[in-house]
């Protein structure tokens, strides 16, 4: 930071805070003359030296379950360009929103929201169909772009994000002291949205083939396999859909998804799609 104070007040104004002043200004630009001046001269000291701007802390989306889905890591080099694939969680969404984070923590909450915005006019499918690419990108100033683009449509939408998101060395490095403080908490909070999100798509799944058994016309509500099949449904629903989520009750459920698996392809082959039964 420089010494001038009308120069420390128009950064005040600027930015709208006090300027860090805890670089020595003098020390500053003598470290940075000696390296400049020791490449210039072609030191052998400073030829492995590489100065680069990296972004402070990660930066994600937030996803399903509450869930901070990193992009782009901390200390990444920058300019720098990510491009993810995503989906939509129900059947028919017409819209995505995208919740730009810049944080460490598992949960989207416990991270610093940095913009919002909103994707609409996706066309009705069921849902993980419909490809939604999101795309971070920084350029050479910190300036962070994201976009989210409906790739059947190529609808688009995008936001701008100023650089560093106004936080303090001191808060970035607070940021990441707590994080790392959190850490187990944070791992045992993701493997139980993990658990949560298999179960819920499941339900999703076994409730759709469950609705096609019942409509085909070779149904047979006494058959074995089915009323198995169909009570095994029941108990994953029940125990996913608890208010109080009781983890260990639905990874027990999620052990049985194979047996599950193998029920609905027998009753597939009782039952077979229109166009196997023409194969056939």
């Amino acid at each position: 930071m420089t010494r001038m104070p009308s120069v420390q007040k128009k950064v005040q104004e600027i930015f709208g805070k006090e300027p860090n002043k805890s670089v020595n200004p003098d020390e500053a630009v003598a470290v940075g003359a000696s390296i400049q001046g020791g490449v210039l001269s072609g030191n052998s000291s400073t030829k492995d030296i590489l100065l680069l701007d990296v972004t402070p802390l990660s930066l994600g989306i937030e996803i399903q379950g509450g869930l901070n889905n990193v992009i782009i890591d901390r200390n990444t080099a920058i300019p720098t360009k990510v491009v993810r694939v995503y989906s939509t969680a129900e059947d028919n969404q017409p819209s995505v929103h995208i919740r730009v984070l810049q944080g460490e923590r598992a949960q989207a909450k416990d991270n610093k929201i940095l913009a919002d915005f909103e994707l609409s006019g996706i066309e009705p499918a069921p849902r993980n169909v419909p490809q939604i690419e999101v795309t971070f990108d920084i350029d050479a100033n910190g300036i962070l772009n994201v976009s989210a683009r409906d790739k059947k449509t190529n609808k688009k939408q995008s936001i701008t994000v100023e650089s560093g998101g106004g936080l303090s060395k001191a808060e970035v490095e607070e940021i990441i002291k707590e994080a790392e403080k959190r850490r187990e908490e944070d791992e045992e909070y993701k493997k139980n949205s993990e658990i949560d999100n298999r179960a819920k798509t499941y339900c999703h799944t076994f409730e759709k083939e469950i609705e096609k058994f019942e409509k085909h016309e070779k149904f047979n509500e006494n058959d074995e396999g089915f009323k198995k099949f169909k009570e095994m449904y029941k108990e994953l629903k029940e125990v996913t859909e608890k208010e109080e989520k009781d983890y260990v009750a639905i990874k027990k459920q999620l052990d049985k998804v194979e047996e599950m698996m193998k029920l609905a392809n027998e009753l597939t082959e009782k039952m077979p799609d229109k166009e196997e039964e023409k194969v056939s």
